[in-house]
């Protein structure tokens, strides 16, 4: 699949991220483009994200985009988002571009996983969605998942 990120110069916030969620999952779930209702699950573990509350939401957002480093504010608003499952589906691909446009309109290049660190990933990220500590996976997303970094972050 590939994405185009419109409007890279627009500030990221939950707007931005429903468009990008609107555009991944669009016919591949229950509604696309809005934050969830009700209850999801993860497989593989025993966590359950609870049901989205916006304002919440919002607040977390707004915590997450004052980190001073780019890098880890791209990072952790991806892990943060992909752990709590804010939408229906297409959580992961729609944190990663959002990721992605956090990096870009900064010019700290991109995230992406590779075939070959998929399984370490997968692992790490189970891990997390278990035990909300970032510390095992962040480091492991940047070193192994970051093209283009610019050093000066």
């Amino acid at each position: 699949m590939r994405y185009t990120i419109n409007n890279i110069d627009k500030p990221f916030n939950l707007d931005y991220a429903k468009k990008i969620n609107e555009f991944v999952a669009y016919n591949e779930s229950l509604e696309w483009g809005v934050l969830r209702k009700g209850n999801v699950g993860i497989s593989g573990g025993e966590y359950r994200p609870t049901i989205p509350v916006e304002n919440e939401v919002i607040t977390e957002m707004e915590r997450i985009l004052n980190i001073s480093s780019v890098t880890e504010r791209a990072l952790t608003y991806m892990l943060w988002a992909m752990r709590s499952q804010l939408f229906w589906d297409g959580n992961k691909c729609t944190s990663i571009i959002s990721a992605n446009k956090i990096l870009l309109e900064h010019g700290k290049g991109i995230v992406t996983i590779e075939e070959k660190n998929l399984g370490e990933f997968n692992e790490r990220l189970s891990k997390f969605y278990e035990t909300n500590d970032y510390n095992h996976i962040i480091h492991f997303l940047y070193n192994k998942c970051i093209f283009g970094i610019d050093y000066d972050d």
